[in-house]
């Protein structure tokens, strides 16, 4: 068997405690050890490489380490600063100070994720953070595998059972371009909706969800024409060039509003007021930075958020 393979800390920690006091004696009071049980260790030390590793008394230079000896004792130096920065980094590790975070977000919150990521990254630069962005269905889907250490949505799943902390508010209204003939008016009523077409996200799609449900409700049941797309940039661009009108998050169309290529209508109900959720399942192991993320989340209250014109602050 490789020497290497025989050797153990405690023989290395014996070797090192001899070369530094002088004694055998002297090096099993240091470490708790008696006389004979510091002999032994060496002696292993010594049959596991075949050479003497510490000089006898009249057998030379004196009683400190021979060069095969200095060989292993500067083996076990650099064994030691490993070993002190391992343990360093995995109580870092068991203290959320590091590690891996893999933070999913709904195509909805893209539109903030990234300035989120930013700060968190300021906050915890030894958290190695993994953005990931998809519908709620693949939201979902992922949860449901354990894909995510967090997530963040607008709607916190039913099962599997999830522990769901508001972020933030987030609110919903209906848009349309400025030039479109609903655009100023006051007061609109279900009926002067009810000849629009709405531009809609996917079956499946949180906002999709809420728009019908609103919808719905205004309209007692009765159908409004849809036209499905599947992002919310090519809603936003369809808008713009009047193809239709659409309920939106308004955080997917802050900048729009802000520059005016886009205005809220005065439609009964709105906005719709919702809460963004920092989402965790209750049954998949803790990783402690993932926590350490949560918290830093939470606590920055929704500063993170796109400003909507008109919103609360």
């Amino acid at each position: 068997m490789p020497a290497e393979e025989t050797v153990s800390l405690r023989q290395l920690r014996a070797l090192s405690a001899v070369a530094r006091l002088g004694t055998m004696a002297a090096a099993g009071r240091d470490l708790g050890l008696t006389t004979p049980a510091i002999h032994s260790q060496i002696k292993g030390l010594e049959d596991a490489f075949g050479l003497p590793l510490l000089y006898r008394p009249g057998e030379g230079p004196g009683s400190g380490p021979t060069p095969a000896g200095q060989t292993l004792l500067d083996a076990a130096a650099r064994i030691d600063v490993a070993l002190s920065q391992a343990a360093r980094r995995i109580a870092a590790l068991k203290a959320g100070h590091e590690g891996r975070v893999v933070l999913g977000v709904v195509s909805t919150a893209k539109y903030f994720a990234p300035r989120l990521v930013k700060l968190l990254r300021a906050r915890h630069p030894a958290i190695d953070i993994a953005l990931e962005v998809g519908n709620r269905e693949e939201i979902l889907s992922d949860i449901d595998r354990m894909r995510f250490d967090l997530v963040i949505m607008g709607r916190p799943p039913r099962s599997p059972p999830v522990e769901a902390r508001p972020i933030g508010p987030h609110p919903h209204a209906i848009v349309a371009a400025p030039d479109h003939p609903l655009a100023g008016q006051a007061a609109l009523s279900a009926a002067d909706l009810a000849a629009e077409t709405f531009l809609s996200r996917e079956q499946g799609s949180g906002t999709r969800i809420l728009m019908t449900r609103y919808l719905d409700r205004i309209g007692d049941g009765a159908p409004f024409d849809l036209v499905e797309m599947g992002s919310n940039e090519t809603i936003k661009q369809a808008v713009m060039a009047g193809l239709g009108i659409a309920f939106l998050s308004l955080h997917t169309v802050a900048d729009e509003l802000h520059s005016g290529a886009l205005v809220t209508l005065d439609a009964p109900g709105l906005p719709v007021e919702r809460h963004w959720f920092l989402v965790r399942r209750l049954d998949q192991p803790p990783v402690a930075a993932a926590r350490a993320l949560a918290e830093t989340i939470v606590a920055l209250q929704g500063s993170f958020l796109p400003a909507v014109p008109g919103a609360p602050a």
